[in-house]
């Protein structure tokens, strides 16, 4: 029994030292960069026929780490990088940037992270409203493959289903 307790404190103790290190990650540039990085990424977009991922949080924001980190797993990486143009909204401390969640009709009250979905052409497609991701911690990666999936753009010949087409 002793031994147990001892294999669970030292796994509680690794995860808290997991999560301390993922907070030192600056995911978020500086939030006045927003507005230069999504017209960077709409020329992108266009040029290269993916969506646009807005993704509004903070360096501060622990869920906002974690999603990051299912952004770039081996599992959802290729998804991502194949049909999406990925922009990271720093709101600061829910003091930046709010105009462009209000354009996206993203309610940051509800919590980040917080995603929207745009077209090639900037087309607004998809806005979380209920804070989906506000709990990612508490996720599973497989929640952010099935995500990109259903919002990645229709390829010819491609099932919607598929997760490498």
């Amino acid at each position: 029994m002793k031994t147990v307790k001892l294999l669970v404190l030292a796994a509680l103790l690794s995860l808290a030292a997991g999560t301390a290190n993922s907070a030192d990650r600056a995911i978020y540039p500086a939030p006045g960069q927003a507005r230069a990085d999504l017209a960077a990424a709409l020329k992108t977009a266009a040029t290269t026929h993916r969506r646009i991922l807005l993704d509004f949080g903070g360096n501060w924001c622990g869920d906002c780490q974690v999603l990051d980190l299912y952004f770039h797993d081996p599992a959802n990486l290729p998804i991502l990088e194949a049909n999406f143009v990925l922009v990271d909204v720093n709101i600061g401390k829910m003091d930046a940037n709010l105009d462009i969640a209000r354009q996206y009709e993203v309610p940051l009250s509800r919590g980040v992270p917080a995603l929207a979905v745009l077209s090639e052409h900037g087309k607004l497609l998809y806005s979380q409203k209920s804070g989906e991701f506000e709990a990612m911690r508490r996720m599973e990666s497989s929640a952010v493959t099935q995500f990109l999936v259903q919002w990645k753009p229709a390829k010819p010949g491609c099932s919607a289903v598929m997760v490498n087409c």
